[in-house]
């Protein structure tokens, strides 16, 4: 047996040149005990190695980035698991790339964990002010669940250059002066300061940034765990931010089933400011603007489509291009005023994919129409209208909670999760996109009976 001793848990150059040489000297990853200073955990293993031979040899550069990685993690197996894998990457370099390898998907897997404690630090940790002579200092208390703390160094040290900072973990601290980092051994959350007079101002900023059309808790616990909240100052704030936003919501649809003569007309107001600004999932990104539903707040019936189109996100008014122009036709046709109903869409924002200067529609995601589901709730619960036609797929997901066929469900009536009568019919668009004048017009005539049929039922 070789006993190979590293200087820390994440000394990755200790490793390297510890898994070097045992590969040149070919000795077996089972025959390596590896040991973080004088771990007395470790009881076998000969005498301290040889210093590794000037000779060596190259792997790929992403086995590098993985093992910088996975060295970070708490799996005391984690440096026999990297031996292993270089050892058989020797005889075949590839193997990095192989995601099915049950080797590789352990190691990786490791690597993926330390990468998020990693982010979390970056996000989560909070610097308070405290007294230090003439020139101010901050310290910060965080619990990393992994060995990472001088991997992040870096990036406290490039983000806050100017400042003179600490950052207390159980494990170890950094401290930074302005030019140079040094290191100290670990610290307890009462050595780091509870509070600065800056604080406060930052609870007021927090609660006035905070916007309740933007809430999802169970992916705010996800991405922000409450195990981080007691570090954090601004989380002090949330829970009651969350009661105050579920309130706000309750009260605006409480509002919104008011008998005639309430504030209808405000809440519907409200509802549609705030979706102006909503960013639930990533479509806000690169879509012009929102085009919230348009119509009669009292309409007795509303038309849920998918998503705005080009024409659409340019003008902020749903239903005004080519399958608006065809669904004006079918409702005049089949004697439906639309100056008398509510039209929407599923999806708030227009998914697109570039293609020279034109933007070609992309269908919204699952995950897109579940973030966007809240708004069409929040719409019937205001307009309650007596009917909800679906136009198309997505609009009958949104509504449902679930995908369902058209063909399946098409042209009857249905209750709607809440309360609600429903009616599904296909998208305008589908009957622009089909080839064949015949099927065309025979599709036509058939969505245009839809529509009539629906209306007999308000």
């Amino acid at each position: 047996m070789r006993t190979v001793t590293l200087d820390s848990e994440d000394d990755f150059d200790g490793w390297r040149d510890g898994v070097r040489a045992a590969v040149l000297d070919g000795i077996p990853p089972d025959r390596i005990v590896w040991r973080v200073g004088a771990d007395p955990r470790e009881l076998f293993g000969s005498a301290p190695p040889p210093p590794a031979p000037a000779a060596g040899f190259s792997v790929p550069r992403a086995f590098v980035d993985l093992a910088k990685k996975a060295i970070l993690h708490t799996d005391r197996e984690r440096f026999a698991l990297l031996h292993t894998l270089l050892v058989r990457m020797r005889e075949r370099p590839s193997l990095i790339d192989d995601a099915a390898d049950p080797l590789v998907r352990r190691i990786e897997g490791l690597a993926r964990t330390v990468r998020r404690d990693i982010h979390k630090m970056r996000a989560f940790l909070r610097f308070r002010e405290v007294d230090d002579e003439d020139t101010p200092r901050f310290v910060a208390w965080f619990e990393p669940e992994f060995h990472i703390v001088r991997a992040n160094a870096g990036f406290f040290m490039d983000r806050f250059a100017a400042m003179h900072w600490s950052i207390l973990t159980p494990e170890v601290s950094i401290h930074w002066d302005g030019a140079v980092l040094t290191e100290g051994p670990g610290a307890t959350k009462a050595d780091a300061p509870d509070g600065d007079p800056v604080e406060q101002m930052w609870h007021s900023y927090y609660a006035a940034i905070f916007n309740p059309a933007r809430l999802k808790v169970g992916a705010m616990l996800k991405e922000m765990p409450r195990k981080y909240w007691k570090n954090m100052p601004e989380t002090a704030l949330v829970p009651q931010m969350i009661a105050g936003a579920q309130a706000r919501e309750a009260g605006m649809v409480a509002t919104a089933q008011a008998k005639p003569g309430g504030n209808i007309d405000a809440a519907w107001a409200a509802l549609r400011e705030e979706a102006m600004s909503c960013t639930r999932c990533s479509l806000h990104e690169h879509a012009t603007q929102t085009v919230f539903g348009e119509g009669p707040i009292d309409a007795a019936m509303m038309f849920v489509g998918e998503q705005p189109g080009d024409q659409e996100d340019l003008a902020g008014h749903p239903f005004v291009g080519p399958a608006g122009q065809l669904f004006d036709r079918a409702m005049a046709e089949a004697g439906v005023d639309r100056s008398t109903v509510y039209v929407t869409n599923a999806v708030k924002h227009f998914k697109f994919e570039q293609r020279g200067k034109r933007r070609i529609h992309a269908k919204p995601d699952t995950g897109e129409i579940t973030a966007c589901r809240w708004w069409i709730e929040q719409e019937r619960a205001i307009v309650r209208p007596k009917l909800t036609v679906a136009l198309g797929a997505t609009a009958a997901r949104s509504l449902l909670g679930k995908a369902v066929t058209i063909s399946r469900e098409r042209s009857r009536l249905i209750d709607l999760p809440g309360g609600g009568a429903g009616w599904i019919t296909v998208h305008p668009s589908f009957l622009l996109r089909l080839p064949d004048p015949a099927a065309k017009a025979e599709e036509y005539a058939r969505f245009v009976d839809d529509l009539k049929t629906a209306a007999t039922h308000v």
